[in-house]
């Protein structure tokens, strides 16, 4: 009970963390929100990494797993990261979550590739229903759309789409990457070490584009207030990881991936609260983001788990299984 509760509070603050990102990007830039969030992770994961043991896990680690946890922190933390904060910033955080839903096929799809997971009826439903959202956001373009009440505000849909499909890919790919960084005797030690190496070298990529565009002229050029929400954004994207890594290490992760998913609903009330005249809302927006939801869990959910949970007929649960 205590690991989903936790689950369910690190979906709260990743919610929170999308909604306060899309508040500093009003006025900031994504570059400005990567130089100020992802370094911010590496003091606090080196604390986390401290209470859970991962620098004893870094040292028994082989070079293959440091390059591995390496390329997943420059897919997740610099190439998805930058994705979701452009595609964002052009469709709002709400339209753009069916979108960046595109991740969890594109996981999906590595998996059953490289790791040989199979594809159940179960999951099959749970792709037609993350599909669904970004047809309808497409849809929904063709007509005349409910604005935000802010008149600067218009959702730019193809830069939205094209920024979405590159945080998906960053998303789904990194996955992949820190499974095989962990092996298949990874603990937590192991994945909250992987998480610090993951920071570690998204955070030289950054500084390397921080010294390219202009460095501390670059830095000096953030605003107050869009720097004081990406500061936010950072603290509570941290704590999610916290309690997402809590969370692993006290209930099987059939329970937290798919509690993790409501951070989507998450964002959209945290969005109705701070960004109301800069978001798009209306029924169909709601209802995509519950079925996108709806999907990302059907897919995520281990199905030998919830057969046994539920009371289904068993001719049914094979068929869904």
């Amino acid at each position: 009970m205590l690991g989903a509760l936790l689950a369910l509070a690190s979906a709260a603050f990743f919610g929170l963390n999308n909604a306060t990102a899309r508040r500093a990007m009003i006025r900031g830039s994504a570059l400005q929100g990567m130089a100020i969030t992802v370094p911010l992770g590496v003091p606090f994961f080196c604390l986390f990494a401290l209470f859970f043991g991962g620098f004893g896990a870094l040292a028994q680690w082989h070079w293959s797993a440091w390059g591995w946890m390496s390329l997943a922190g420059v897919m997740h933390f610099v190439i998805g990261r930058y994705g979701n904060y452009r595609a964002t910033h052009a469709l709002g955080a709400t339209l753009s979550t069916p979108v960046q839903q595109l991740s969890i096929l594109i996981a999906l799809a590595l998996a059953v590739w490289f790791l040989d997971e199979e594809i159940t009826p179960l999951k099959v439903l749970g792709i037609v229903l993350i599909v669904f959202g970004p047809m309808v956001v497409l849809k929904r373009r063709n007509r005349a759309p409910a604005p935000a009440t802010h008149k600067d505000f218009h959702p730019r849909y193809l830069a939205g789409f094209v920024w979405g499909i590159v945080c998906a890919v960053g998303y789904g790919v990194s996955p992949l990457f820190i499974v095989y960084g962990l092996g298949a005797d990874g603990g937590v030690a192991d994945g909250v070490a992987g998480v610090l190496v993951s920071y570690a070298a998204a955070t030289i990529v950054v500084l390397v584009l921080i010294a390219l565009a202009g460095g501390r002229g670059f830095l000096a050029a953030i605003e107050t207030g869009a720097g004081r929400w990406f500061l936010a954004s950072a603290a509570f994207v941290a704590i999610s990881q916290l309690f997402r890594y809590i969370a692993l290490a006290l209930a099987p992760v059939s329970v937290v991936v798919p509690v993790q998913r409501l951070s989507v609903i998450f964002r959209l009330v945290f969005s109705a609260l701070l960004n109301r005249d800069y978001e798009i809302f209306d029924a169909w927006v709601v209802i995509t983001i519950v079925v996108s939801v709806l999907g990302a869990v059907m897919v995520t959910i281990d199905a030998a788990w919830l057969a046994s949970h539920l009371p289904l007929p068993a001719a049914f649960g094979r068929a869904l299984f």
